[in-house]
């Protein structure tokens, strides 16, 4: 999850979709790859005691890494779903410097390399902004979902990202490619958000995806809670939860992953999903 923008909501698409892929019940990790490090408190994670992101960045090596996985607090609410988080950490910050080296941006997937086995799928939180952090996730991923906000400022940060994704794939890792643009925050009766979304659609075509993400309250009042948005109780809750359905499923798509195959154990393919 990616945006080169910040407040667009990254965070909360990460939490939606990691809340989708628990109600299917697909084994999946979540890195806390923003300094803010708000998906830890969004996943019921008390990080004390847990090495972090930051300690990965510094030595990838699987003591570490495995150290530094937490099991969600949402895992008690369903047998059959399974929730784990990378712990983030402030500290990360540390390691966004502008020009990253080619060692220090494979580092995530050095790290990943040792645990994707035994993930379904790997959601990344990514930083807002385009130095280390941002590349290394990407580095690390098979693909991005550009995070967007239907304004004239999201507009241009969308067009950077997804400029960025390709001098990425060109010159680091030829897998990497744009899952998509997802419209977050928008307002049905807002004029100024209709014409910013056919903007998008205009400059971008079908990388805008469907469904856009309406504004609801009560998404952020699941994630207030700690709780996955599936079982949050009311109306507006339950038509969040089927629309983050619909982007799994473009993930999985992505993926290579149909209905039939999603729940199964395989190796991980890795979704940079959200960066605010």
């Amino acid at each position: 999850m990616s945006s080169l923008k910040g407040g667009v909501g990254k965070t909360t698409v990460t939490l939606g979709l990691a809340s989708a892929a628990f109600s299917r019940g697909l084994r999946t990790l979540v890195v806390d790859f923003d300094p803010q490090s708000d998906v830890s408190t969004g996943l019921a994670v008390d990080p004390d005691g847990y090495a972090t992101v930051a300690d990965i960045l510094e030595s990838p090596k699987e003591k570490t890494v495995r150290s530094a996985i937490a099991s969600s607090g949402w895992n008690e609410y369903h047998e059959g779903g399974s929730i784990d988080l990378l712990v983030g950490s402030p500290s990360a910050i540390n390691f966004d410097g502008p020009h990253p080296s080619t060692r220090d941006i494979w580092k995530l997937e050095e790290a990943l390399a040792v645990v994707e086995a035994e993930y379904d799928l790997v959601l990344i939180d990514c930083a807002p902004s385009l130095n280390a952090l941002t590349r290394t996730a990407w580095a690390a991923s098979d693909r991005v979902l550009v995070v967007a906000e239907p304004s004239l400022f999201a507009v241009a940060a969308t067009d950077r990202a997804l400029r960025a994704i390709e001098e990425i794939r060109r010159g680091v890792s030829p897998r990497l490619q744009p899952l998509g643009i997802l419209i977050n925050r928008t307002q049905p009766q807002s004029m100024e958000h209709q014409f910013r979304i056919r903007e998008l659609r205009e400059m971008f075509g079908p990388l805008v995806l469907n469904p856009q993400l309406p504004e609801r309250p009560s998404l952020q009042q699941a994630q207030g809670a700690a709780k996955p948005v599936h079982m949050w109780p009311g109306e507006a809750s339950q038509e969040m939860a089927g629309n983050f359905d619909l982007v799994l499923d473009r993930v999985l798509r992505s993926a290579g992953m149909d209905a039939a195959r999603e729940a199964k154990a395989r190796p991980a393919r890795t979704a940079t999903v959200v960066e605010d």
